[in-house]
């Protein structure tokens, strides 16, 4: 590839990029009228947002429509809304599902422009094929696509991870506090305050829906819902009853801190038998050998000395 294509090719995407910087900066500094008349608009639903912030993100301020577009065909594609929102639900995230479509769009787009970027070196050096190319960046994006979507079902596995992981913890803490004279609203209140986690957030939220009117048995049962783990709906289901049938919570607490750990302890031995043959690799090929290293090397070296 000769410099004055190199040039051309570097000269072209300095260009497309301070065009995209100025249509950028241009369309920051004209606010939309929805922005503009926003503030002084009083009878608008909670949680209403121009449409120029509902989907945020660079990609989608300047290719705003196209995405949107692609995020719809991807939907139209794909389906399963159900399953997506209640997997953004229990990972804790609060957008849309069409915003995670626009997302889905964008890692598409991302490994599609990462094959495209490697075609077009292969091309310009002459060992490539267009159509094989295009196949590529084709199978990237919907790679890119279902790889969104793989890592916001491991988001929810860690998540509920480590919910399990702090659950015994704050149900000993508010087994304590109901066992010290409180109630269960007030010693939720009193853990909240003093833990931190993800499990602490979500019964800050059940405790900010009790205390703004709503029902205790539905604020519980949301909460349930939101994480879908059956150790936390038993939680949720006592807490709950004990609130509004004025029932004992302290044993029960107790007890379902002890079921989580038993749990906890079975999936590690479970898991340490599954992966037996693996966890004697490090011992066969690095342990092994430095022992034997340490037992047969000084006797080669006497052997090596008594023959000299």
């Amino acid at each position: 590839m000769t410099p004055a294509l190199w040039g051309a090719v570097l000269g072209g995407l300095v260009a497309m990029g301070v065009l995209l910087v100025v249509a950028r900066i241009r369309a920051i500094r004209r606010p939309s009228l929805s922005v503009r008349v926003l503030p002084y608009l009083r009878d608008l639903p909670v949680g209403y947002q121009p449409a120029a912030t509902r989907h945020g993100g660079a990609v989608t301020g300047v290719f705003g429509p196209a995405v949107r577009a692609a995020a719809d065909a991807v939907e139209r594609v794909l389906g399963g809304t159900t399953s997506v929102e209640q997997r953004l639900r229990r990972a804790g995230l609060e957008q849309a599902v069409h915003d995670f479509r626009v997302e889905q769009v964008v890692w598409g787009l991302v490994a599609f422009g990462i094959v495209a970027a490697y075609a077009l070196v292969s091309e310009v050096r002459g060992g490539g094929s267009p159509v094989a190319s295009l196949v590529l960046c084709l199978v990237a994006f919907a790679l890119g696509v279902i790889g969104r979507d793989s890592w916001l079902t491991t988001q929810v596995r860690q998540r509920e991870r480590r919910m399990l992981a702090e659950f015994p913890t704050v149900a000993e803490l508010l087994a304590l506090a109901v066992a010290a004279g409180e109630g269960p609203v007030p010693a939720l209140d009193r853990v909240v305050r003093r833990s931190a986690g993800e499990l602490s957030r979500e019964l800050a939220r059940v405790l900010a829906e009790v205390r703004t009117g709503q029902p205790v048995q539905d604020a519980f049962d949301a909460f349930a819902a939101r994480t879908g783990l059956p150790a936390i709906a038993r939680f949720a289901a006592g807490v709950a009853v004990a609130v509004e049938r004025g029932t004992p919570l302290a044993d029960v607490l107790h007890a379902q801190a002890r079921d989580v750990r038993e749990a906890g302890r079975r999936e590690l031995i479970e898991a340490a038998a599954r992966k037996e043959v693996l966890m004697m690799v490090p011992i066969v090929f690095l342990v092994l050998p430095i022992v034997l290293v340490f037992a047969l090397w000084p006797g080669v070296i006497g052997l090596h000395l008594s023959a000299s």
